[in-house]
């Protein structure tokens, strides 16, 4: 048979006092950290198979990530524009308690659901409150390509 865990009560008021103390402090914390996602970043990442869109804070830490494999797309279906834009509204559904309100959208990749994808957050994010101060694209371009191979010698 297996051992009796015993659980012992707090003796004093003071443990008990202190207990609850770090515990308010911990609730304090967490709603101070919502209040200050003032500004954030979306980035959506958009590319010929699938669509992925993460909102972060202003420091770049994730808040939500989804992407339209994760919604129940599979296939080809995935990088369709229609994908995209429920991906969005997703995202927007995950983030909707601790929504910042000025929003950076950083588009990146040629698939076919990063226009609609902008689309939907302009959209639904009015409606919901959301600022979207500023559109980047952060598509990666080769400046001068790939080296060259070798002279034939013959």
């Amino acid at each position: 048979m297996g051992k009796i865990r015993i659980i012992s009560k707090v003796s004093s008021t003071d443990e008990a006092d202190k207990i609850n103390s770090t515990i308010k402090q911990a609730e304090g914390k967490e709603s101070k950290l919502l209040k200050q996602a003032k500004k954030g970043i979306i980035f959506i990442n958009s590319s010929f198979n699938n669509t992925i869109i993460q909102a972060a804070d202003e420091k770049g830490n994730v808040i939500a990530t989804t992407s339209s494999g994760a919604i129940g797309f599979k296939g080809t279906k995935k990088s369709t524009p229609y994908a995209a834009s429920k991906v969005a509204e997703a995202l927007i559904e995950k983030i909707k308690k601790n929504l910042p309100l000025d929003i950076e959208v950083r588009m990146k990749g040629i698939g076919r659901g990063r226009e609609t994808a902008l689309r939907t957050l302009v959209n639904i994010g009015g409606q919901v409150g959301l600022n979207i101060y500023r559109v980047l694209d952060v598509t990666p371009i080769p400046h001068n390509g790939v080296r060259p191979p070798k002279a034939r010698r013959v």
